[in-house]
Protein backbone atom coordinates (compact mmCIF):
# COMPACT_ATOMS: atom_id res chain seq x y z
CA UNK A 1 0.00 0.00 0.00
CA UNK A 2 2.79 2.59 0.95
CA UNK A 3 4.64 1.09 -2.31
CA UNK A 4 1.63 1.88 -4.55
CA UNK A 5 1.10 5.55 -2.51
CA UNK A 6 4.61 6.45 -3.28
CA UNK A 7 4.55 5.47 -6.86
CA UNK A 8 1.27 7.20 -7.48
CA UNK A 9 2.91 10.47 -6.01
CA UNK A 10 5.83 9.72 -7.86
CA UNK A 11 3.42 9.52 -11.20
CA UNK A 12 2.13 13.08 -10.46
CA UNK A 13 4.61 14.74 -9.98
CA UNK A 14 6.20 13.93 -13.09
CA UNK A 15 3.22 14.72 -15.34
CA UNK A 16 3.01 18.22 -13.07
CA UNK A 17 6.93 18.50 -14.32
CA UNK A 18 5.76 17.82 -17.44
CA UNK A 19 2.91 19.67 -17.80
CA UNK A 20 5.30 22.70 -16.56
CA UNK A 21 8.21 21.94 -18.95
CA UNK A 22 5.42 21.79 -21.26
CA UNK A 23 3.68 25.15 -20.71
CA UNK A 24 7.15 26.98 -20.42
CA UNK A 25 8.00 25.16 -24.32
CA UNK A 26 4.92 27.25 -25.17
CA UNK A 27 5.75 30.37 -23.55
CA UNK A 28 9.05 30.36 -25.43
CA UNK A 29 7.61 29.13 -28.67
CA UNK A 30 5.40 32.74 -28.58
CA UNK A 31 7.12 35.25 -30.57
CA UNK A 32 6.13 38.68 -28.31
CA UNK A 33 7.51 40.88 -31.31
CA UNK A 34 5.34 39.24 -33.59
CA UNK A 35 1.10 40.16 -33.33
CA UNK A 36 -1.32 37.79 -33.12
CA UNK A 37 -3.98 39.92 -34.08
CA UNK A 38 -4.28 43.08 -35.90
CA UNK A 39 -6.42 46.16 -34.84
CA UNK A 40 -9.96 46.23 -37.60
CA UNK A 41 -8.84 50.08 -38.96
CA UNK A 42 -5.26 48.82 -40.29
CA UNK A 43 -7.38 45.95 -41.83
CA UNK A 44 -9.83 48.55 -43.36
CA UNK A 45 -6.84 50.13 -45.21
CA UNK A 46 -5.56 47.40 -46.83
CA UNK A 47 -9.11 46.43 -48.22
CA UNK A 48 -9.83 49.83 -49.37
CA UNK A 49 -6.40 49.79 -50.98
CA UNK A 50 -7.67 46.43 -52.81
CA UNK A 51 -10.90 48.38 -54.08
CA UNK A 52 -8.76 50.90 -56.81
CA UNK A 53 -7.58 49.06 -60.02
CA UNK A 54 -5.05 51.73 -61.39
CA UNK A 55 -5.38 53.39 -64.98
CA UNK A 56 -1.81 52.73 -67.08
CA UNK A 57 -2.63 48.56 -67.37
CA UNK A 58 -4.43 46.14 -69.04
CA UNK A 59 -8.07 47.07 -67.49
CA UNK A 60 -7.63 50.48 -69.88
CA UNK A 61 -6.51 47.78 -72.78
CA UNK A 62 -9.23 45.84 -72.23
CA UNK A 63 -11.78 48.66 -72.50
CA UNK A 64 -10.37 50.37 -75.43
CA UNK A 65 -8.77 53.88 -73.34
CA UNK A 66 -5.32 53.44 -74.33
CA UNK A 67 -3.18 50.70 -76.01
CA UNK A 68 0.93 49.99 -76.80
CA UNK A 69 2.52 50.64 -79.75
CA UNK A 70 5.75 48.89 -78.58
CA UNK A 71 5.50 44.90 -78.80
CA UNK A 72 9.06 45.41 -76.34
CA UNK A 73 6.17 47.24 -73.46
CA UNK A 74 3.28 44.98 -74.13
CA UNK A 75 0.74 43.83 -76.60
CA UNK A 76 -3.52 44.75 -76.69
CA UNK A 77 -4.49 40.89 -76.47
CA UNK A 78 -7.11 40.28 -74.13
CA UNK A 79 -6.33 37.65 -71.86
CA UNK A 80 -6.55 33.79 -72.40
CA UNK A 81 -6.45 32.14 -69.23
CA UNK A 82 -7.53 32.42 -65.57
CA UNK A 83 -8.79 35.55 -63.26
CA UNK A 84 -7.54 36.84 -60.59
CA UNK A 85 -9.91 36.66 -57.44
CA UNK A 86 -10.09 38.41 -54.42
CA UNK A 87 -10.48 35.63 -51.33
CA UNK A 88 -7.44 37.05 -50.06
CA UNK A 89 -9.16 39.74 -49.61
CA UNK A 90 -12.44 38.71 -48.70
CA UNK A 91 -10.55 37.18 -45.78
CA UNK A 92 -9.34 40.43 -44.79
CA UNK A 93 -12.85 41.64 -44.99
CA UNK A 94 -14.08 38.57 -42.53
CA UNK A 95 -10.80 38.78 -39.75
CA UNK A 96 -11.66 42.78 -39.44
CA UNK A 97 -15.10 41.95 -38.77
CA UNK A 98 -14.03 39.68 -36.30
CA UNK A 99 -11.38 42.43 -34.44
CA UNK A 100 -13.73 44.96 -34.74
CA UNK A 101 -16.34 42.60 -32.78
CA UNK A 102 -13.52 41.88 -30.30
CA UNK A 103 -13.63 45.61 -29.28
CA UNK A 104 -17.13 46.70 -29.57
CA UNK A 105 -19.28 44.26 -30.17
CA UNK A 106 -21.24 43.59 -33.58
CA UNK A 107 -22.99 46.79 -34.29
CA UNK A 108 -19.88 48.97 -35.48
CA UNK A 109 -19.12 50.74 -38.53
CA UNK A 110 -16.42 47.99 -39.69
CA UNK A 111 -19.29 45.61 -39.67
CA UNK A 112 -21.43 47.67 -41.81
CA UNK A 113 -18.53 48.09 -44.21
CA UNK A 114 -17.88 44.70 -44.14
CA UNK A 115 -20.98 43.86 -45.96
CA UNK A 116 -20.72 46.58 -48.63
CA UNK A 117 -16.94 45.23 -49.00
CA UNK A 118 -18.53 41.88 -49.06
CA UNK A 119 -20.89 42.66 -52.12
CA UNK A 120 -18.46 44.44 -54.33
CA UNK A 121 -15.98 42.17 -54.17
CA UNK A 122 -18.18 39.09 -54.66
CA UNK A 123 -19.76 41.14 -57.60
CA UNK A 124 -16.82 41.61 -59.39
CA UNK A 125 -15.19 38.17 -59.02
CA UNK A 126 -18.82 36.76 -60.86
CA UNK A 127 -18.39 39.61 -63.37
CA UNK A 128 -15.14 37.88 -64.34
CA UNK A 129 -16.69 34.33 -64.24
CA UNK A 130 -19.85 33.39 -63.67
CA UNK A 131 -20.50 31.37 -60.99
CA UNK A 132 -18.47 31.61 -57.35
CA UNK A 133 -18.21 30.23 -53.95
CA UNK A 134 -20.13 32.42 -51.98
CA UNK A 135 -22.26 31.05 -49.07
CA UNK A 136 -20.07 28.37 -48.49
CA UNK A 137 -16.80 30.16 -48.96
CA UNK A 138 -14.26 31.71 -46.55
CA UNK A 139 -14.70 28.49 -43.58
CA UNK A 140 -10.58 27.97 -43.64
CA UNK A 141 -10.55 24.16 -42.50
CA UNK A 142 -14.13 23.75 -41.61
CA UNK A 143 -15.20 23.78 -45.52
CA UNK A 144 -12.07 23.65 -47.44
CA UNK A 145 -13.89 23.19 -50.71
CA UNK A 146 -16.75 25.48 -51.16
CA UNK A 147 -19.99 24.53 -53.58
CA UNK A 148 -20.08 27.63 -56.16
CA UNK A 149 -23.31 29.95 -55.86
CA UNK A 150 -24.97 30.50 -59.13
CA UNK A 151 -24.77 34.02 -60.33
CA UNK A 152 -27.96 34.51 -59.75
CA UNK A 153 -27.71 33.99 -55.80
CA UNK A 154 -24.04 36.04 -56.13
CA UNK A 155 -26.15 38.77 -56.83
CA UNK A 156 -29.10 38.35 -54.72
CA UNK A 157 -27.22 37.82 -51.98
CA UNK A 158 -24.79 40.87 -52.60
CA UNK A 159 -28.34 43.13 -53.00
CA UNK A 160 -29.24 42.12 -49.85
CA UNK A 161 -25.76 42.75 -48.51
CA UNK A 162 -26.01 46.48 -50.05
CA UNK A 163 -29.39 46.85 -48.14
CA UNK A 164 -28.26 45.59 -44.42
CA UNK A 165 -25.12 47.78 -45.08
CA UNK A 166 -27.41 50.92 -45.91
CA UNK A 167 -29.64 49.86 -42.71
CA UNK A 168 -26.65 49.72 -40.37
CA UNK A 169 -25.10 52.83 -41.66
CA UNK A 170 -28.38 54.65 -40.86
CA UNK A 171 -28.69 53.37 -37.34
CA UNK A 172 -24.71 54.38 -36.75
CA UNK A 173 -25.27 57.85 -37.82
CA UNK A 174 -28.51 57.98 -36.62
CA UNK A 175 -26.32 57.06 -33.08
CA UNK A 176 -23.81 59.17 -33.94
CA UNK A 177 -21.23 56.71 -33.78
CA UNK A 178 -17.72 58.01 -34.04
CA UNK A 179 -15.68 55.08 -33.65
CA UNK A 180 -14.94 54.63 -37.33
CA UNK A 181 -10.42 54.83 -37.94
CA UNK A 182 -8.40 54.29 -40.96
CA UNK A 183 -10.38 55.05 -43.43
CA UNK A 184 -8.23 56.88 -46.21
CA UNK A 185 -10.93 57.47 -48.78
CA UNK A 186 -13.38 59.96 -47.05
CA UNK A 187 -12.41 60.08 -43.26
CA UNK A 188 -8.80 61.97 -43.83
CA UNK A 189 -9.80 63.36 -46.57
CA UNK A 190 -12.88 66.01 -45.94
CA UNK A 191 -11.57 69.49 -44.76
CA UNK A 192 -8.62 67.98 -42.92
CA UNK A 193 -11.14 67.51 -40.04
CA UNK A 194 -11.18 63.79 -39.95
CA UNK A 195 -14.90 63.80 -38.76
CA UNK A 196 -15.94 59.88 -38.83
CA UNK A 197 -19.72 60.62 -38.70
CA UNK A 198 -19.55 62.80 -42.19
CA UNK A 199 -17.21 59.83 -43.81
CA UNK A 200 -20.48 57.33 -42.49
CA UNK A 201 -22.65 59.69 -44.54
CA UNK A 202 -20.44 59.60 -47.60
CA UNK A 203 -20.18 55.58 -47.30
CA UNK A 204 -23.99 55.20 -46.76
CA UNK A 205 -24.16 56.90 -50.17
CA UNK A 206 -21.48 54.87 -52.04
CA UNK A 207 -23.44 51.76 -50.84
CA UNK A 208 -26.53 53.10 -52.41
CA UNK A 209 -24.84 54.48 -55.63
CA UNK A 210 -23.15 50.98 -56.15
CA UNK A 211 -26.78 49.20 -55.87
CA UNK A 212 -27.92 50.95 -58.61
CA UNK A 213 -24.54 49.83 -60.82
CA UNK A 214 -25.17 46.48 -59.45
CA UNK A 215 -29.03 46.53 -60.56
CA UNK A 216 -28.05 48.03 -64.08
CA UNK A 217 -25.56 45.21 -64.55
CA UNK A 218 -28.46 42.85 -64.55
CA UNK A 219 -30.00 44.90 -66.83
CA UNK A 220 -30.70 41.76 -69.48
CA UNK A 221 -32.42 39.92 -66.59
CA UNK A 222 -34.86 42.90 -65.56
CA UNK A 223 -37.86 40.54 -65.65
CA UNK A 224 -36.79 38.08 -63.38
CA UNK A 225 -39.57 38.39 -60.46
CA UNK A 226 -37.17 36.88 -57.98
CA UNK A 227 -34.51 39.44 -58.16
CA UNK A 228 -36.94 42.20 -58.62
CA UNK A 229 -34.77 44.56 -60.65
CA UNK A 230 -36.91 47.34 -61.39
CA UNK A 231 -38.34 47.77 -57.81
CA UNK A 232 -35.29 47.87 -56.57
CA UNK A 233 -34.04 50.25 -58.41
CA UNK A 234 -37.40 52.45 -58.25
CA UNK A 235 -36.98 51.76 -54.10
CA UNK A 236 -33.69 53.99 -53.90
CA UNK A 237 -34.53 56.89 -56.39
CA UNK A 238 -38.41 57.28 -54.38
CA UNK A 239 -37.11 57.53 -51.18
CA UNK A 240 -33.81 59.31 -50.78
CA UNK A 241 -34.03 59.51 -46.75
CA UNK A 242 -33.40 56.46 -46.82
CA UNK A 243 -31.18 55.75 -49.63
CA UNK A 244 -28.87 58.84 -49.99
CA UNK A 245 -26.83 58.75 -53.00
CA UNK A 246 -24.66 61.04 -54.46
CA UNK A 247 -25.25 64.41 -55.36
CA UNK A 248 -21.84 65.57 -56.86
CA UNK A 249 -18.29 64.95 -57.89
CA UNK A 250 -17.39 65.37 -54.12
CA UNK A 251 -19.17 62.10 -52.91
CA UNK A 252 -17.25 59.88 -55.27
CA UNK A 253 -15.48 57.06 -53.62
CA UNK A 254 -11.85 58.08 -55.16
CA UNK A 255 -8.85 57.30 -54.94
CA UNK A 256 -5.90 60.26 -54.96
CA UNK A 257 -2.52 60.45 -55.78
CA UNK A 258 -0.08 62.69 -54.01
CA UNK A 259 3.74 63.72 -55.25
CA UNK A 260 5.10 61.80 -52.34
CA UNK A 261 3.94 57.85 -52.02
CA UNK A 262 1.19 57.39 -54.26
CA UNK A 263 2.00 58.95 -57.28
CA UNK A 264 0.01 58.43 -60.30
CA UNK A 265 1.27 55.59 -62.54
CA UNK A 266 2.11 57.78 -65.25
CA UNK A 267 4.14 60.65 -64.00
CA UNK A 268 6.92 62.31 -65.18
CA UNK A 269 9.70 60.51 -63.84
CA UNK A 270 8.43 57.85 -66.20
CA UNK A 271 7.46 60.05 -69.40
CA UNK A 272 10.60 58.33 -71.28
CA UNK A 273 9.39 55.14 -71.34
CA UNK A 274 5.92 55.86 -71.89
CA UNK A 275 6.78 58.64 -74.70
CA UNK A 276 5.53 57.06 -77.42
CA UNK A 277 4.67 53.76 -76.14
CA UNK A 278 1.60 53.79 -75.02
CA UNK A 279 -1.31 56.12 -77.05
CA UNK A 280 -5.21 56.47 -76.88
CA UNK A 281 -7.01 53.97 -78.48
CA UNK A 282 -9.73 54.73 -81.15
CA UNK A 283 -12.65 53.77 -79.56
CA UNK A 284 -12.22 56.35 -77.05
CA UNK A 285 -10.32 59.54 -78.90
CA UNK A 286 -12.37 59.05 -82.36
CA UNK A 287 -15.78 59.08 -80.47
CA UNK A 288 -14.61 62.25 -78.44
CA UNK A 289 -13.17 63.98 -81.75
CA UNK A 290 -16.46 62.78 -83.63
CA UNK A 291 -18.78 64.77 -80.78
CA UNK A 292 -16.52 68.13 -81.04
CA UNK A 293 -15.80 67.25 -77.44
CA UNK A 294 -12.68 69.31 -75.97
CA UNK A 295 -12.05 66.56 -73.47
CA UNK A 296 -10.13 65.13 -76.88
CA UNK A 297 -7.87 67.74 -76.38
CA UNK A 298 -7.51 67.28 -72.64
CA UNK A 299 -6.63 63.81 -73.15
CA UNK A 300 -4.61 63.16 -76.38
CA UNK A 301 -1.77 64.99 -78.34
CA UNK A 302 -2.15 66.15 -82.00
CA UNK A 303 -1.42 64.08 -84.16
CA UNK A 304 0.60 66.16 -86.41
CA UNK A 305 1.63 63.96 -89.02
CA UNK A 306 -1.64 64.38 -90.21
CA UNK A 307 -1.30 67.78 -91.25
CA UNK A 308 -3.85 69.55 -89.43
CA UNK A 309 -4.17 72.40 -86.95
CA UNK A 310 -3.37 71.39 -83.31
CA UNK A 311 -6.80 72.36 -82.55
CA UNK A 312 -8.67 70.40 -84.80
CA UNK A 313 -10.27 67.80 -83.94
CA UNK A 314 -9.17 66.05 -87.39
CA UNK A 315 -5.84 66.11 -85.42
CA UNK A 316 -7.08 63.46 -82.34
CA UNK A 317 -6.85 60.07 -84.10
CA UNK A 318 -6.70 57.28 -81.74
CA UNK A 319 -5.01 53.65 -82.96
CA UNK A 320 -6.86 50.89 -83.36
CA UNK A 321 -6.91 47.92 -80.54
CA UNK A 322 -7.57 45.79 -83.63
CA UNK A 323 -4.28 46.54 -85.30
CA UNK A 324 -0.99 44.48 -85.21
CA UNK A 325 1.58 46.22 -82.71
CA UNK A 326 4.02 46.45 -85.16
CA UNK A 327 2.04 48.57 -87.42
CA UNK A 328 0.80 51.25 -84.38
CA UNK A 329 4.62 51.69 -83.96
CA UNK A 330 4.62 53.12 -87.18
CA UNK A 331 2.29 55.17 -87.28
CA UNK A 332 2.73 57.28 -84.09
CA UNK A 333 6.70 57.08 -85.39
CA UNK A 334 5.21 59.19 -88.15
CA UNK A 335 2.59 60.72 -85.59
CA UNK A 336 -0.20 59.39 -87.48
CA UNK A 337 -2.10 58.73 -84.32
CA UNK A 338 -2.52 60.54 -80.76
CA UNK A 339 0.10 60.14 -77.91
CA UNK A 340 -1.74 60.17 -74.57
CA UNK A 341 -2.00 63.70 -73.60
CA UNK A 342 1.71 65.22 -71.85
CA UNK A 343 0.07 67.91 -69.83
CA UNK A 344 -2.41 65.96 -67.66
CA UNK A 345 -1.09 63.03 -67.45
CA UNK A 346 2.71 63.69 -67.15
CA UNK A 347 3.73 66.81 -65.86
CA UNK A 348 3.78 65.99 -62.39
CA UNK A 349 2.95 62.90 -59.91
CA UNK A 350 -0.69 63.93 -59.02
CA UNK A 351 -2.29 63.02 -62.52
CA UNK A 352 -6.02 62.56 -61.70
CA UNK A 353 -8.12 60.95 -59.59
CA UNK A 354 -9.40 57.14 -60.35
CA UNK A 355 -12.70 56.73 -59.88
CA UNK A 356 -14.29 53.15 -58.12
CA UNK A 357 -17.74 54.13 -57.89
CA UNK A 358 -18.61 58.09 -58.96
CA UNK A 359 -21.19 60.67 -59.97
CA UNK A 360 -21.07 60.52 -63.45
CA UNK A 361 -21.58 57.30 -63.95
CA UNK A 362 -24.65 56.56 -61.63
CA UNK A 363 -26.23 59.74 -63.55
CA UNK A 364 -25.93 57.43 -66.44
CA UNK A 365 -27.39 54.32 -64.62
CA UNK A 366 -30.33 56.47 -63.69
CA UNK A 367 -30.90 57.94 -67.18
CA UNK A 368 -30.64 54.49 -68.28
CA UNK A 369 -33.20 52.89 -66.24
CA UNK A 370 -35.86 55.90 -67.06
CA UNK A 371 -34.88 55.30 -70.63
CA UNK A 372 -35.89 51.55 -70.57
CA UNK A 373 -39.10 52.11 -68.39
CA UNK A 374 -37.93 50.63 -65.15
CA UNK A 375 -38.58 54.25 -63.10
CA UNK A 376 -40.37 57.76 -64.02
CA UNK A 377 -37.91 61.07 -63.86
CA UNK A 378 -36.29 63.06 -66.70
CA UNK A 379 -33.52 61.22 -68.29
CA UNK A 380 -32.11 64.14 -70.40
CA UNK A 381 -31.37 65.78 -67.50
CA UNK A 382 -29.67 62.92 -65.30
CA UNK A 383 -27.78 62.56 -68.53
CA UNK A 384 -26.91 66.22 -68.72
CA UNK A 385 -26.00 65.92 -65.52
CA UNK A 386 -23.51 63.18 -65.97
CA UNK A 387 -22.09 65.19 -69.10
CA UNK A 388 -21.23 68.14 -67.30
CA UNK A 389 -19.87 66.27 -63.90
CA UNK A 390 -17.29 64.70 -66.25
CA UNK A 391 -16.39 68.30 -67.82
CA UNK A 392 -16.02 69.25 -64.33
CA UNK A 393 -14.08 66.38 -63.76
CA UNK A 394 -11.50 67.44 -67.09
CA UNK A 395 -11.35 71.39 -66.47
CA UNK A 396 -13.24 71.90 -69.62
CA UNK A 397 -15.33 75.12 -68.60
CA UNK A 398 -18.37 76.70 -71.07
CA UNK A 399 -16.95 79.40 -72.32
CA UNK A 400 -13.22 79.95 -72.38
CA UNK A 401 -10.63 77.05 -72.13
CA UNK A 402 -6.63 76.48 -72.14
CA UNK A 403 -5.38 73.29 -73.60
CA UNK A 404 -1.40 72.43 -73.88
CA UNK A 405 0.71 70.37 -76.01
CA UNK A 406 4.10 69.72 -76.15
CA UNK A 407 6.07 72.18 -78.15
CA UNK A 408 8.17 69.26 -80.13
CA UNK A 409 9.10 66.11 -78.26
CA UNK A 410 10.67 67.88 -75.06
CA UNK A 411 9.08 67.12 -71.92
CA UNK A 412 7.23 69.45 -69.96
CA UNK A 413 7.82 72.42 -72.81
CA UNK A 414 4.12 73.33 -74.01
CA UNK A 415 2.32 75.40 -76.51
CA UNK A 416 -1.03 76.98 -74.90
CA UNK A 417 -4.01 77.33 -77.25
CA UNK A 418 -7.08 79.87 -75.91
CA UNK A 419 -10.35 77.58 -76.74
CA UNK A 420 -14.18 78.99 -76.62
CA UNK A 421 -16.63 75.65 -75.87
CA UNK A 422 -20.33 75.91 -75.67
CA UNK A 423 -21.82 73.64 -73.61
CA UNK A 424 -25.07 74.85 -75.50
CA UNK A 425 -23.27 73.89 -78.78
CA UNK A 426 -22.51 70.36 -78.00
CA UNK A 427 -25.68 69.63 -76.79
CA UNK A 428 -27.49 70.52 -79.86
CA UNK A 429 -25.33 68.21 -81.71
CA UNK A 430 -27.64 65.68 -83.37
CA UNK A 431 -25.14 62.59 -81.94
CA UNK A 432 -25.41 64.86 -78.26
CA UNK A 433 -28.95 66.11 -78.43
CA UNK A 434 -30.79 63.03 -76.14
CA UNK A 435 -33.40 61.81 -78.49
CA UNK A 436 -36.03 60.67 -75.69
CA UNK A 437 -36.65 56.94 -74.36
CA UNK A 438 -36.06 55.07 -77.33
CA UNK A 439 -32.99 52.69 -78.47
CA UNK A 440 -31.05 55.96 -79.98
CA UNK A 441 -31.25 57.95 -76.74
CA UNK A 442 -30.13 54.73 -74.93
CA UNK A 443 -27.03 54.64 -77.32
CA UNK A 444 -26.52 58.25 -76.30
CA UNK A 445 -26.38 57.66 -72.54
CA UNK A 446 -24.30 54.62 -72.75
CA UNK A 447 -21.86 56.69 -74.79
CA UNK A 448 -21.70 58.82 -72.33
CA UNK A 449 -21.19 56.53 -69.64
CA UNK A 450 -18.24 55.06 -71.52
CA UNK A 451 -16.91 57.87 -71.62
CA UNK A 452 -17.05 58.78 -68.15
CA UNK A 453 -15.39 55.40 -67.18
CA UNK A 454 -12.32 56.08 -69.18
CA UNK A 455 -9.31 55.16 -67.08
CA UNK A 456 -11.44 54.56 -64.28
CA UNK A 457 -13.82 52.30 -62.23
CA UNK A 458 -11.30 49.46 -63.55
CA UNK A 459 -13.21 47.09 -66.04
CA UNK A 460 -16.94 48.28 -65.76
CA UNK A 461 -16.52 50.00 -68.94
CA UNK A 462 -15.81 46.68 -70.85
CA UNK A 463 -18.59 45.11 -68.81
CA UNK A 464 -20.84 47.49 -70.49
CA UNK A 465 -19.89 46.72 -74.18
CA UNK A 466 -20.31 42.85 -73.13
CA UNK A 467 -23.75 43.76 -71.68
CA UNK A 468 -24.90 46.29 -74.75
CA UNK A 469 -22.47 45.92 -77.21
CA UNK A 470 -22.07 49.95 -76.70
CA UNK A 471 -19.52 51.24 -78.34
CA UNK A 472 -18.47 49.28 -80.50
CA UNK A 473 -15.39 47.71 -79.60
CA UNK A 474 -12.25 47.29 -82.22
CA UNK A 475 -11.29 43.82 -83.15
CA UNK A 476 -8.87 42.14 -85.35
CA UNK A 477 -5.74 40.35 -85.06
CA UNK A 478 -4.17 43.05 -82.37
CA UNK A 479 -6.70 41.59 -80.06
CA UNK A 480 -5.47 38.14 -79.61
CA UNK A 481 -7.88 35.17 -79.18
CA UNK A 482 -8.14 34.94 -83.48
CA UNK A 483 -9.04 38.55 -83.65
CA UNK A 484 -12.52 37.49 -81.08
CA UNK A 485 -12.68 39.51 -77.58
CA UNK A 486 -13.39 37.05 -75.20
CA UNK A 487 -16.55 38.12 -72.85
CA UNK A 488 -15.22 36.14 -69.54
CA UNK A 489 -12.15 34.51 -68.02
CA UNK A 490 -11.12 31.26 -66.94
CA UNK A 491 -11.31 29.89 -63.69
CA UNK A 492 -7.99 30.15 -61.47
CA UNK A 493 -6.12 27.06 -62.18
CA UNK A 494 -5.79 26.27 -58.22
CA UNK A 495 -10.04 25.35 -58.41
CA UNK A 496 -9.00 22.60 -60.50
CA UNK A 497 -6.27 20.84 -57.80
CA UNK A 498 -7.81 22.14 -55.00
CA UNK A 499 -12.20 22.13 -55.58
CA UNK A 500 -12.19 19.76 -58.12
CA UNK A 501 -15.66 18.02 -57.63
CA UNK A 502 -17.02 21.96 -56.77
CA UNK A 503 -15.31 23.17 -60.15
CA UNK A 504 -16.40 20.55 -62.58
CA UNK A 505 -19.75 20.79 -61.48
CA UNK A 506 -19.94 24.84 -62.12
CA UNK A 507 -18.25 24.38 -65.40
CA UNK A 508 -20.66 21.80 -66.85
CA UNK A 509 -24.07 23.54 -65.66
CA UNK A 510 -22.37 26.96 -66.69
CA UNK A 511 -20.58 25.84 -70.25
CA UNK A 512 -21.35 22.79 -71.01
CA UNK A 513 -17.99 21.67 -69.19
CA UNK A 514 -16.29 23.63 -71.13
CA UNK A 515 -14.04 26.37 -69.27
CA UNK A 516 -14.46 28.77 -72.44
CA UNK A 517 -13.42 32.21 -72.81
CA UNK A 518 -15.53 33.06 -75.58
CA UNK A 519 -18.64 31.38 -73.41
CA UNK A 520 -21.31 33.38 -72.54
CA UNK A 521 -22.26 33.49 -68.53
CA UNK A 522 -25.92 33.89 -66.96
CA UNK A 523 -25.62 37.59 -66.87
CA UNK A 524 -25.52 38.00 -71.10
CA UNK A 525 -27.43 35.27 -71.87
Amino acid sequence: MKKNTITGALLIAIVLVASSCSKKFEEYAVNPNQPVSVPAYLLLRQVENDMVEFPAGDADKFCQYTLSTYTYYGLNEYWSGGASLNYGTLRNVIAMEKEAAKASGDNNPYSALAKFFKAYFFVKMSLKVGDIPMSDALKGLDNPKPKYDTQKDVFKQSLQLLEDANTQLASLIAASNTSLLGDFYFQERISGAKDPLTALKQWQKVVNTFKLRVLIELSKRADDADLNVKQKFADVLSNPAKYPIMNDLTDNLEYVYNDAFNQYPNNKNNYGNDALRLCVAATWLNTLAGLKDLRAMKVAEPARGLGYSDTSYQSFVGGSNGAPTSNLGGDVVAFRISAIGRKRYYDGFKGENTFIIGFPEMCFNIAEAINRGWVTGDANSWYQKGVKAMFAFYGVNDGANTVSFLKTTAPGVYVDYNITFNYSDYFAQPAVSYAGNNATGLNQILIQRYLSLARNSGMEAYYQWRRTGVPVFATGSGVGNGGVIPIRYQYPASELSTNKDNYTAAVQSQYNGNDNINAAMWLIK
